[in-house]
Parts: C-alpha cells; structure tokens; sequence
C-alpha cells in the first residue's frame, strides 16, 4: 500500500487547519502525528481517514484519489478521538452496521468479537462499557474490513496502563503483520516505544519528518515540550 500527499491544505473561518503538506508513506510503516494542540495533527487525520475533504491537494492510496470513496472503502480503518459508535445500541449490533457500511462479510463480526475479547460484552449496550473497552471497540470496527491503512487519534488518551499496555500490543501486532499505521500522540513515551517514523505539525506546517533517534535529539523536540 502506496500512500502518496501532494499540497494538502485545509482552512477554518479563515484559520489554517492544515497549511500545503506534501509527503508519502510505504507499506508496513508505523507513523507518529506529534504537535501541539491545534497545530493539525487532527486535520490531518481526518483527511486521510475520508471524514472532511480538503481545501486543496489530494490524497493518493495506490494510486487511487481518496475522493472516490466507492473506490477506497474498507481501505481505511479510522479510530477518532471522539468515538462514533452507537452508544444506545450494543457491541455486536454496532459492528454488523460498520460491516455493512465497509462491505465486510459479516462472519468478520464474529472474527472481531473473539480477537478483541469482546465476546462476553456482545450484547451490552455501548455506553455501559468502560473506556479502554470502547476503545477496543473502536479498533476492531475499524479492522472489520481488514483495511492495509489504520489511522488512529490519542487511541490511549484516558486510558488506564494496563489499557494502555493492551493497545500498544494491539498495534504491535498489527504493524507487525504488514498494516500501515498512523496515529497522533502527546506522550514521548508512546512515540519513541511504537513510532518507526515521526512527523512534526507545528502551526499546521509540517517540520519535521525523520527517524526517532533524529527527533529525540532535535531541537523540535526540546521545543516541542518546553513550549
């Protein structure tokens, strides 16, 4: 999976979201967003994840325009911040609508259930599960289609260590089968234990972009959290 972003750029009430950004990602790589509040990071996130259509530029996924969302669907496995699932409605009922919405056989819904853990809670309602559940929850919606992209927002913001814990090896395991992964973070912890490669959003420009090491000795980092 080839992802290619050339000029991307996204303005709100004449406030820059996401100045013009150019980059790509490869197969297999495992991305860290990091920047200050506002600087774009969740901008960013929600163009590649198909949520908001940018002002300028495109977004190429195997050569494919991501505004062709027929084309893309079950791609892109989007994890927001916020989670969009139907908190009235129960963990199972909630996976055969995104399966249905992402054109994933529904036998992946038991698939998902037993991988997650999630078989005892199958029936509860959404909003009774606590917040590194949910979270579980979010991520195997988003795997229902066993999309080659994951794109996830402060997946452990919130949560315990011991959720905290079970998300990083959730996404190790999953890089480690060849998914593309990118997520944002405020925690250097997380970044330098998961990240292969990390992006630098300050005011919604792009500044840097390199290995771990690189970043960890740079001056953006020392900025990044002095500031």
């Amino acid at each position: 999976m080839q992802l290619d972003v050339r000029n991307l750029a996204k303005l709100y009430d004449k406030q820059r979201g996401l100045a013009s950004t150019s980059f790509a990602f490869e197969k297999g790589e495992l991305i860290a967003i990091v920047g200050h509040n506002g600087a774009g990071k969740s901008t960013l996130l929600k163009i590649l994840g198909n949520w908001i259509v940018p002002d300028s530029g495109f977004v190429l996924l195997d050569g494919t325009d991501m505004k062709d969302r027929k084309a893309v669907v079950g791609k892109v496995g989007f994890i927001p911040e916020v989670s969009n699932l139907f908190d009235f409605f129960s963990v199972e009922y909630n996976l055969k609508l995104f399966a249905s919405l992402t054109r994933a056989p529904m036998s992946r819904v038991e698939t998902i259930l037993a991988e997650f853990n999630l078989l005892p809670s199958r029936r509860s309602k959404v909003q009774s599960l606590s917040k590194g559940l949910k979270q579980r929850v979010n991520i195997g919606r988003a795997l229902l289609a066993d999309p080659p992209l994951l794109i996830l927002d402060e997946p452990t913001s919130g949560l315990d260590f011991e959720m905290t814990r079970e998300i990083y090896r959730l996404l190790t395991a999953m890089h480690a089968v060849g998914k593309t992964i990118i997520f944002t973070s405020h925690r250097p912890e997380e970044i330098k234990n998961l990240a292969i490669r990390i992006m630098v959003l300050h005011e919604s420009r792009l500044v840097f972009d390199g290995a771990p090491h690189e970043y960890f000795q740079s001056d953006i980092h020392e900025q990044l959290y002095a500031s």
